[in-house]
């Protein structure tokens, strides 16, 4: 994985949330990981630069306060932000939130279904393109 990356994880199930990081050492992908456990949470930690750029979002949409919709949203809302990289990593497989991801630009759409062999080939595509990925710095 590109090494300066930062990775906010917008989770807010504590299982899935260590499956991820677990999945990340598996794989050796050491990079800096900040975890928001809902969308206002992670907008706060985007707003105030918690997460410093460069940075890629893993976004659950599964999420009280405000779900990852709404979340893609408020961020393609703000000029600040709005150039983001996301990918909607989710356990929701309904037609109709992959449609309305694509339509807020995220940069893939991923079912994760547990700790499995999978889950892996997720997080191994994952790093392939984030060894290539070039994202400015500010």
């Amino acid at each position: 994985m590109n090494h300066d990356l930062n990775v906010l994880l917008v989770e807010d199930d504590d299982i899935d949330y260590m499956s991820i990081v677990r999945s990340f050492k598996k794989r050796k992908i050491l990079n800096p990981i900040t975890r928001a456990i809902d969308g206002v949470h992670a907008l706060e930690l985007l707003q105030t630069e918690k997460v410093k750029k460069p940075f890629i979002i893993l976004l659950d949409l599964q999420m009280p306060r405000m779900n990852g919709l709404e979340f893609l949203a408020a961020v393609r809302d703000n000029q600040q932000l709005s150039d983001s990289v996301i990918f909607v990593l989710t356990t929701s497989s309904n037609e109709q939130d992959i449609v309305q991801s694509y339509q807020k630009h995220v940069a893939g759409y991923f079912i994760k279904d547990g700790i499995s062999t999978q889950f892996l080939d997720v997080i191994d595509v994952l790093d392939g393109y984030w060894r290539i990925l070039k994202l400015p710095k500010a």
